[in-house]
């Protein structure tokens, strides 16, 4: 049997932005029928959270719009990179500091921002994952609900595109 691919979404404490990209991302999954062949969890770039549950504000947006909130933090550890497809930043820090971690230059490679697959948004030709207006999804901790919904929103807008740049690496028709 093939070995799925692997997309890690990855944040700061791994408590709120990348447990709602992954949330919605594997409903995506589910939806296209991809759940078996396509793995999707997250971590943080820091071990502050480790063991605990997703922040309760990321808990009742997903909740509240039908996605799973089953989640448990995780710090991201450099050597994932070889098993990874993916790694999906969830701002530039994340992306800068994913990408100097990465032992190789094919591991850098592997990591985006989560708002680069965004197909709404006007990004550079030549540096896809550096926008003219940012591609960071801003941290919600500090704020309230408007916050994570708008976290929620942004990872809902890149997830298609995302969902089609896997279909692509994996030979799935769309």
């Amino acid at each position: 049997m093939t070995s799925p691919y692997r997309v890690c979404f990855v944040c700061t404490g791994n408590i709120c932005r990348s447990p709602i990209a992954e949330s919605v991302f594997r409903a995506r999954l589910t939806e296209a029928g991809l759940d078996g062949l396509v793995e999707a969890d997250s971590a943080g770039t820091d071990g502050w959270h480790e063991g605990d549950s997703a922040d309760p504000r990321a808990v009742a947006v997903l909740d509240a719009h039908g996605y799973d909130s089953d989640h448990t933090a995780r710090r991201f550890h450099a050597s994932w990179f070889p098993r990874l497809d993916l790694v999906i930043a969830l701002d530039e820090g994340h992306l800068r500091e994913l990408r100097r971690l990465a032992p190789t230059p094919a591991d850098a490679a592997k990591v985006h921002l989560l708002r680069s697959y965004d197909h709404s948004l006007a990004l550079s030709p030549d540096v896809p994952d550096e926008p003219s207006g940012g591609l960071g999804v801003p941290d919600p901790y500090y704020g309230g609900n408007a916050d994570f919904e708008e976290c929620l929103e942004m990872a809902e807008a890149a997830s298609e595109g995302l969902l089609a740049t896997v279909r692509n690496a994996i030979g799935k028709a769309a």
